[in-house]
């Protein structure tokens, strides 16, 4: 796998999710984070992966055998649009609703939608509401 370029911003450098299905989870992933414009980074027999995230069946070398646990994980989003485009992708992709898209009283401006992935894992899309931000992520070139 060579990378040649990253986006970072926040705290989490990447997340590994071990799943039962890897083409029903490649299906779901591959449409939500289109949904949000996030670009697939690149796949291989058993696993794919997009920027921070790390998909993988448990045949894979860094599964070592063994299915992760349930998860939340959340997706940043630019705006509600990309929000309700979100789930509505999640939906027709293997996904079950799990919080259709609205404000949530988290803190003034939270806006997100909650879905279940093929394995469980609650993934939520969320927008904080209108900032600014000093730059959109952190490019890594290699």
């Amino acid at each position: 796998m060579e990378t040649q370029q990253l986006h970072r911003g926040r705290l989490i450098d990447h997340l590994h999710l071990v799943v039962r299905d890897l083409a029903a989870s490649r299906r779901f992933y591959q449409a939500v984070l289109a949904a949000l414009q996030v670009p697939m980074g690149g796949e291989g027999a058993d696993y794919f992966w997009a920027d921070e995230l790390f998909v993988s069946s448990a045949d894979s070398d860094s599964a070592q055998g063994r299915l992760t646990g349930r998860h939340h994980l959340a997706f940043q989003a630019r705006d509600e649009a990309m929000v309700q485009a979100f789930h509505k992708a999640a939906l027709a992709h293997g996904g079950t609703d799990n919080g259709a898209p609205g404000p949530r009283d988290y803190h003034p401006g939270y806006y997100a939608a909650f879905v279940l992935d093929p394995d469980g894992n609650n993934i939520e899309a969320v927008f904080h509401g209108k900032a600014r931000r000093s730059a959109a992520s952190v490019q890594i070139d290699f």
